[in-house]
């Protein structure tokens, strides 16, 4: 396996620090990202590691791909200071309450009209959806073998990849000897690397390329919502009904009613 081109798919995700302020549209039942910043999903960022990694090592290119609104810009920027080549950011009005089918096969359409690569990376799943079904139905839609729970991975001395995934009990190898395939990484292949001061300024020479379901080639319906065959049929608020109620007096006494009031609500 020659590995002379890596496509990693990243996802800007609303920033987790900030989760009491993510609401859902009551309309469409999608995230309304716009209210919160927007931060790469940080299995991604492990993704990324693993590709830049082996990069290094094979001497290929490492291509950054997200789709997203236009402010997921600012992720692949981040892409660019971590040291990928180039980026590439799908944003159309269409593209908008895919779910992990849709973006899938938008991510598809974008890696194909890219050119195939011999490797696609992702993160296992994303911090606001956790589906982990994206690397997988991406590769039905690229027609290549997938290998998720990706623990570790190298580079073989017959150009081949040797690839680590976890499994329920224990873990496989998995020998790849030919491209493409895409592996889903989890958090314990690696440590992503900081940023660097000299990794920003190069990322600051460098364009994210943004491409609209023209420049795709594919149908509206086929994407976004229109294209999405999971269908949220209701929606409510989970509402809490537990109480507080402070046990005064000393110790024992405390411990004797706190004894009376579990029998009466049949917990003892």
């Amino acid at each position: 396996m020659n590995v002379r081109k890596i496509v990693v798919c990243v996802k800007a995700v609303p920033d987790p620090k900030r989760a009491s302020e993510i609401r859902i549209d009551p309309r469409t039942k999608t995230l309304t990202r716009a209210d919160v910043p927007l931060v790469i999903n940080q299995l991604d960022r492990h993704a990324m590691e693993a590709a830049l990694k082996l990069a290094g090592e094979v001497g290929a290119e490492v291509t950054a791909i997200s789709m997203g609104p236009p402010p997921a810009a600012a992720v692949l920027k981040e892409c660019l200071a971590m040291g990928a080549g180039r980026a590439v950011l799908l944003s159309d009005r269409s593209f908008a309450g895919a779910d992990a089918y849709a973006t899938a096969y938008t991510l598809a359409k974008g890696i194909e009209v890219d050119g195939m690569p011999d490797l696609v990376v992702c993160g296992m799943s994303s911090s606001d959806g956790s589906t982990e079904w994206v690397a997988p139905e991406l590769s039905v839609f690229l027609d290549c073998p997938v290998v998720t729970g990706v623990i570790g991975l190298e580079a073989t001395g017959n150009a081949g990849l040797k690839v680590s995934a976890r499994l329920d009990n224990g873990y496989r190898v998995v020998k790849v000897n030919g491209g493409p395939v895409v592996l889903a990484v989890t958090r314990e292949l690696n440590t992503p690397r900081n940023i660097s001061f000299s990794g920003i300024i190069k990322a600051r020479k460098k364009e994210v390329a943004i491409w609209n379901l023209e420049r795709l080639g594919i149908a509206a319906a086929a994407v976004g919502q229109d294209g999405s065959p999971t269908i949220i049929s209701g929606m409510r608020v989970a509402e809490s009904t537990r109480k507080v109620q402070m046990i005064e007096g000393t110790r024992e006494a405390k411990a004797e009613e706190l004894v009376r009031l579990l029998a009466a609500a049949g917990v003892l």
